[in-house]
């Protein structure tokens, strides 16, 4: 597909372990690859919901009395589930992060490969881009953005630097962003580093540590007993909370044990983690670093 290529297509759609005539759900739908799959193996009672924030996406609607496809963010799963009439489903299907649409669109701002405006709005309609950070956020806060989303220890530094140049006229372009970075950009590892600052910028942009810690909790609620979740991440943020939760459905901690010392947990894991064939990988390198855990609601 163009738009995006589904990673882990038979493996993530494997995991929900599908019945005919079930509900399910995909959070994130994008060009709709692993909502045609799930699709082709339900019957004619069956019914799937998808959701995506990126209205570039409803271009890829599939034409089918099952399915409906809802331009919303995932982290109001369950009230827009609600409004269709939905409050059970059996099983939930993410593919977390940026699809390769919005890489490969230039004026969107995700690459580090084009020249481009200061963006990174995965919901167009969203009034915080990239350019609100960079230029509006002080020091200490972007301190905060680049050490936890992109695990920089350069971040103290960086913030600085960002503050300052700012003041000689505004970041409103990735070659300016560039620029000002240069110093934090060691020869050899100008890649890693730039990509660990875009990754930080665009995970505070598009709230996904909070979007993505509303969604989990919600999962269990919905999912009917036996029902599965089948989830990707793309970067150790993201896999740490996925793991956690399916763990023990906390996010930090651990659960308090009863009066014998058992534990009382709402998933169980199925199979071990699961990444890409390397023939994969050399069909789509952007799935190089995808993590699929799969889990099933006791």
């Amino acid at each position: 597909m163009n738009y995006h290529n589904p990673v882990l297509l038979k493996e993530t759609v494997d995991g929900l372990n599908i019945k005919p005539d079930g509900i399910y759900v995909d959070v994130t739908f994008g060009g709709g690859g692993h909502s045609r799959e799930i699709l082709s193996r339900l019957g004619p009672e069956g019914k799937l919901f998808a959701f995506d924030q990126d209205k570039d996406a409803l271009e890829n609607a599939i034409d089918d009395p099952r399915f409906t496809l809802i331009n919303e963010n995932f982290r109001f799963l369950k009230r827009f589930l609600r409004f269709y009439g939905i409050k059970k489903v059996d099983g939930i299907l993410g593919d977390f992060g940026v699809s390769s649409h919005q890489f490969d669109v230039a004026e969107r701002g995700f690459s580090t490969r084009f020249e481009s405006k200061l963006d990174m709005r995965m919901n167009q309609q969203s009034t915080l881009s990239a350019f609100e950070v960079v230029n509006n956020y002080d020091e200490k806060q972007l301190k905060a953005v680049l050490f936890n989303y992109g695990e920089l220890r350069s971040a103290p530094k960086i913030a600085k630097t960002i503050v300052a140049a700012r003041k000689e006229g505004e970041i409103s372009t990735s070659e300016r962003l560039k620029e000002v970075l240069k110093p934090f950009l060691p020869v050899g590892r100008e890649h890693k580093v730039l990509a660990q600052v875009y990754q930080a910028i665009r995970i505070e942009v598009n709230q996904e540590i909070e979007a993505l810690k509303e969604f989990l909790l919600q999962t269990h609620q919905l999912l009917n007993k036996g029902g599965r979740l089948s989830l990707i991440s793309y970067h150790s943020l993201e896999d740490r909370l996925v793991k956690r939760f399916i763990r023990n459905g906390m996010f930090e901690g651990e659960p308090e044990k009863d009066f014998y010392g058992n534990i009382s947990v709402p998933f169980r894991k199925v199979g071990k983690m699961i990444t890409p064939s390397s023939e994969e990988i050399k069909k789509n390198n952007r799935a190089r670093s995808a993590k699929l855990r799969i889990a099933e609601k006791i």
